[in-house]
This record gives structure tokens, C-alpha cells and sequence, in this order.
């Protein structure tokens, strides 16, 4: 049987973080590494209540940093797929099954969570404006074309989790991730998953601007 892991990148999530991992633990996986970012809250210790295994970062790093540091655990310890899926409740625990499913039937290596494909719920306009900026550039800059390009919901095979390390350890790690899919040749494929937006997820979520200044990043840093 396959080893699964789902990796959890959690900056001050005490109020939703158990939710989130209970859930996961109801559709059969058990292997949950939530990555405390330097929290300051309680994040830690209603994580390791719930049932995670828990990582700790003392300072706050950024999500492209903590996600690695989940990623390293799950090379050490021989994962066969890793998933990474975000700590505010925005995905559906239920659709890690069908994440996982390309991989598990040897189709794939990487498998990206498309919200464009499946479904989101009350997107602020402007939020999926930035998002559909970041398609076209992915378009330009990396030759892959995708649908959603920052969405944390994704899986990794063996191999592919054994050749892609993150570089960036903020919110441009998305696109690092698909860089290196690219340079590795990597075979991928995005699937149907649902985002919901709440009032709690807008507001620990980016805002608009900092999206926007990620894009204007990785554009000087492509360019130059």
C-alpha cells in the first residue's frame, strides 16, 4: 500500500487547523505533517491534539519555506505521494482522493489542483483577476499551460517529491514548483477542486497587492 503524507503549511491557524486535519483523518489518511510556520498562536498544540505530526518553525519563514520543510520530512521517511493542502479550510478534504488518483494509477507525477476547472465559491473579482494574470505569465515565462497556477492543493510522486525543492520560501513558490516540473520534465496534470472563499480565508489570505508584487517578482527575475 502506498505511503501517503499530506503536508500542512500553518501560520497562526489555531481556529480552524483542527477542522481542517480532523477532516482529513475521516476519509482514512493518517499521516498528517502540519508545518507551524513560527506561529504565535496555539497553532502547535491543537495540532498535535488533533493528530498531526507537528513541525515547528521558530521564526515565520514564509509558506514556500515551510511546505519544504514538510517535503524534507516526507523524503526521510520514504513517502510514496505527498500532498500539500493549505491549513485555513478552504479545500474539501473529500477531493484528496481524487488528487491522488492519477498517481496512484501510474499516470502522472505531479498533479495540480485547478479551481478554474472545478469550483470556487465567492471569489472576490480582483482575487481572480490576479490569479488569471499569473496563468498568462506561467504561459509566457514557463512554456506550460495551466488553468491555476497558485493553488496549494497538489500531489507528488516519489520521484517527482525526490526532484523538486523549493527555492522560494514565500508565496512564489508555486511558481518555482512549475518551473521545475518543467526543467525535470516531469509529467503533470491538473484536476477539478473546489475553493472556498470565507470570510476567515480572505482575510489570513494574500492580499490583492502582495499577489500582485509576487507576479512583478518573478517578472524582474525572469528578465533579467
Amino acid at each position: 500500500m502506498a505511503k501517503i503524507f499530506i503536508v500542512i503549511p500553518a501560520y497562526n491557524e489555531e481556529k480552524v487547523i483542527g477542522k481542517v486535519i480532523t477532516d482529513i483523518k475521516k476519509e482514512g489518511y493518517r499521516n498528517i505533517i502540519v508545518v507551524d510556520d513560527g506561529s504565535t498562536d496555539k497553532t502547535k498544540e491543537v495540532a498535535k491534539k488533533s493528530g498531526a505530526i507537528v513541525l515547528r518553525h521558530i521564526l515565520n519563514l514564509g509558506q514556500g519555506a515551510a511546505i519544504e520543510t514538510g517535503l524534507e520530512y516526507c523524503r526521510k521517511v520514504g513517502a510514496d505521494i505527498v500532498v500539500t493542502f493549505d491549513a485555513d479550510g478552504q479545500f474539501k478534504a473529500n477531493e484528496i482522493k481524487k488528487v491522488i488518483k492519477p498517481i496512484l494509477n501510474k499516470k502522472t507525477e505531479v498533479v495540480l489542483g485547478s479551481r478554474f476547472l472545478g469550483k470556487t465559491v465567492n471569489i472576490p473579482f480582483l482575487k481572480k483577476l490576479t490569479l488569471k494574470s499569473a496563468v498568462i505569465f506561467t504561459d509566457i515565462f514557463s512554456n506550460i499551460k495551466l488553468t491555476d497556477t497558485h493553488n496549494g492543493f497538489r500531489a507528488f510522486s516519489k520521484n517527482a517529491l525526490n526532484k523538486i525543492f523549493i527555492n522560494h520560501s514565500g508565496m512564489a513558490h508555486a511558481s518555482d514548483i512549475i518551473d521545475q516540473i518543467k526543467r525535470y520534465n516531469l509529467k503533470y496534470q491538473e484536476v477539478p477542486v473546489t475553493v472556498f472563499y470565507t470570510d476567515y480565508s480572505l482575510k489570513k489570505g494574500q492580499s490583492i497587492f502582495n499577489s500582485i508584487r509576487i507576479l512583478l517578482d518573478l517578472l524582474f527575475e525572469k528578465l533579467k
